[in-house]
């Protein structure tokens, strides 16, 4: 049995987002920030491309601990609490990779700035699901975390501009500084969590009465798209300036990816909740595809420009949503378990995807062939969210 707390009115309910919606912008500029200050971080730091893609594959260990370490803190502590510490934690470390020294300090930096970051993003899904109503659910989601593309986003611009005029390492202090000024303002926020009597629901409870093959599936689809979407946030700079086309290419890449991400965020968000999950997970993973292969091929910036943008478009679209849809696969009894565990289990893609693309690179596959390898682990994860969304019984409450 579950007693719902007040839920705050319409217009506070509209701050509570813009909130939210700012910490996942904070996320967004933290997350592209290490991929935008690559091509300059890796040579001043001496790091051969596989301790490159360790340190950012670490940033993707602590996210994946942080999102376990939420979910489990964010019923018995509140909402308010783990983000406003979550915040904390993740500013903090990144004034620590602003610093770091050598390989081993880069990757502890990097490993608690995950930490943060992956205790914020479980935390800011409850929000979503405590403020809206279940017709509206993967909208507001994605209203939310289009933050993180407008974030990534910025960190494409303030690189351009700090490579110019700044030096890199001012790309981390502005993404410290930022989410700890940020953390007065969350002490503040209404505290929505649910208070639940009676036992809580075990993780058998996802893999009963038949949700086994959809959980599975989720969790597949979480991990590969994860895979391709951190591979491009971490290494898409570096992929186009390997080209010959230089740093400044290389963040208008990041620029062309993300803002095209909020549109598609958005777009492929209220296509979910009006149209279904089977056919808005059918064209964004389509769209998707088609991008990568282009990626793969394109040697001059125009054309690079366009699938990047294309690539950020389909890949969010269907990610962020996925983020609203995952819940509703469960009975209110176990939702938020349910949606808990597919975005832990999701970040193994997270860890994956720039390890992998650092492993490619060192073995002389090149940009066009890091993409390529892409194009496989595409298919895979839209063949699994699309199983998922037709076997799966979405509940309506």
């Amino acid at each position: 049995m579950t007693v719902e707390q007040a839920a705050p009115r319409p217009a506070g309910r509209a701050g509570v987002v813009a909130l939210c919606f700012a910490v996942a912008l904070l996320e967004g500029y933290d997350i592209q920030a290490v991929g935008v200050a690559a091509p300059k971080l890796i040579p001043a730091l001496g790091l051969s491309a596989s301790q490159a893609g360790f340190a950012f594959g670490g940033g993707m260990a602590g996210l994946m601990a942080g999102a376990f370490l939420g979910g489990w803190l964010v019923d018995r502590v509140g909402r308010r609490l783990v983000l406003a510490a979550a915040v904390a934690i993740f500013g903090l470390f990144t004034l620590a990779t602003m610093v770091a020294p050598d390989f081993t300090s880069l990757l502890g930096a990097r490993l608690a700035t995950g930490l943060g970051l992956g205790m914020a993003m479980p935390t800011l899904v409850a929000i979503a699901i405590d403020l809206s109503p279940p017709e509206r659910r993967t909208a507001t989601v994605a209203a939310m975390f289009c933050g993180m593309p407008v974030g990534g986003a910025l960190s494409a611009v303030f690189a351009a501009f700090a490579f110019e005029h700044l030096g890199w390492r001012a790309i981390f202090l502005a993404g410290g500084l930022a989410p700890l000024a940020l953390v007065p303002l969350l002490l503040r926020l209404p505290q929505t969590r649910a208070a639940r009597s009676g036992p809580a629901a075990g993780p058998g409870a996802l893999f009963a009465e038949g949700r086994t093959a959809t959980t599975l599936l989720l969790w597949a689809a979480f991990g590969l798209t994860l895979v391709v979407l951190y591979l491009l946030l971490n290494w898409l700079p570096t992929l186009v300036t390997s080209r010959g086309l230089g740093a400044g290419a290389g963040a208008q890449a990041a620029l062309a990816f993300n803002l095209a991400g909020v549109a598609g965020t958005l777009a492929v968000g209220a296509m979910v909740d009006r149209q279904g999950a089977k056919l808005a997970f059918a064209l964004a993973y389509a769209g998707l595809l088609a991008a990568i292969l282009g990626l793969a091929v394109a040697g001059e910036l125009g054309p690079i420009l366009a699938c990047a943008a294309a690539a950020g478009f389909c890949l969010m679209g269907a990610q962020f949503s996925l983020y609203g849809v995952a819940p509703m696969f469960y009975p209110p009894a176990v939702r938020g378990l349910g949606a808990g565990a597919a975005v832990g289990v999701g970040r193994f893609g997270s860890i994956t995807g720039p390890i992998l693309a650092g492993e490619l690179l060192a073995l002389g596959f090149g940009a066009g062939g890091v993409a390529a390898a892409m194009a496989p682990v595409v298919a895979a994860a839209g063949a699994a969210a699309l199983a998922a969304a037709w076997r799966g019984r979405m509940f309506s409450a």
